[in-house]
């Protein structure tokens, strides 16, 4: 199939009329994804098992005067998700972006993981997309059109202790980001992922706050500039450096790219 190449630039980022489902909605990266994508002129679906997290981000984005709606979704649950890509199709009549960026994050040793952080975290950050993409696809190839965008990480370039289950379920998703976009491609659907750096957000924070939830400012700071002395670029990310790509990908500006790992990680790891 063959898309039309946009003749500007401002057409090839726009989104008006497309219709986006982004799981992981309430916060952080996901949040930032709903709010540019709606930016650029997407309907968003904003979808999170914190509903009221992703009904926030749902009236941020209405309040501007874009379309959004909020659903409450459990990504592990497959029926669930079915539930909400078809639920996307009945009221907005079509589905051109699924970005399943929901996941979690276990931080132990290898021999410590036990076995109920392995099944969490398996089936939050591989069980959750896989789903996702099998109901994207199903609706886009009868369609001839879709980007479905994976969220990894760096951690499947950059192995770090006590990162293992996390970096292998990212690494899997990988994987399946590369075998789905060879199976559906001749379709007209693309399938990519991004690979980010470290990121301030709601998740990585949680390793600075006290028991109350406050963030520790001093600690913050010192995360992020020890974490910033591996990064080129000497900054660590945050969710707009991410949420950017996601709109790259989404849109026609990206329509030659499928099955490709980008890589906004500020020079943090620089695979060939």
């Amino acid at each position: 199939m063959t898309t039309p190449t946009p003749d500007s630039l401002a057409a090839a980022h726009d989104l008006t009329g497309r219709v986006a489902v982004v799981t992981g909605a309430a916060s952080g990266i996901g949040r930032a994804s709903a709010l540019r994508l709606a930016e650029a002129g997407a309907t968003v679906v904003c979808a999170d098992l914190d509903e009221a997290g992703a009904g926030e981000t749902r009236d941020r984005i209405r309040h501007r005067g874009e379309l959004a709606d909020a659903v409450g979704v459990d990504v592990t649950d497959r029926e669930a998700v079915d539930a909400l890509v078809a639920g996307a199709v009945e009221r907005h009549g079509r589905l051109d972006v699924m970005a399943n960026i929901a996941g979690i994050i276990v931080t132990n040793p290898v021999v410590e993981i036990s076995e109920a952080e392995f099944d969490r975290i398996t089936a939050v950050n591989l069980k959750g997309p896989f789903f996702g993409c099998q109901a994207a696809a199903r609706h886009m190839v009868g369609q001839g059109s879709g980007s479905i965008i994976n969220m990894v990480s760096a951690a499947i370039d950059a192995p770090a202790p006590n990162l293992a289950g996390y970096g292998m379920t990212k690494a899997a998703l990988a994987q399946l980001t590369r075998v789905l976009a060879r199976e559906v491609g001749r379709d007209g659907v693309r399938v990519n992922a991004i690979a980010p750096g470290f990121v301030i957000s709601e998740m990585t924070t949680r390793n600075f706050t006290d028991a109350d939830g406050n963030v520790d400012p001093g600690l913050k700071a010192e995360v992020e500039t020890r974490m910033s002395k591996g990064v080129a670029l000497r900054r660590v990310g945050q969710p707009d450096d991410i949420a950017f790509a996601v709109v790259y990908l989404a849109s026609d500006a990206s329509s030659f790219m499928t099955g490709q790992i980008v890589r906004p990680n500020g020079g943090a790891a620089m695979p060939f």
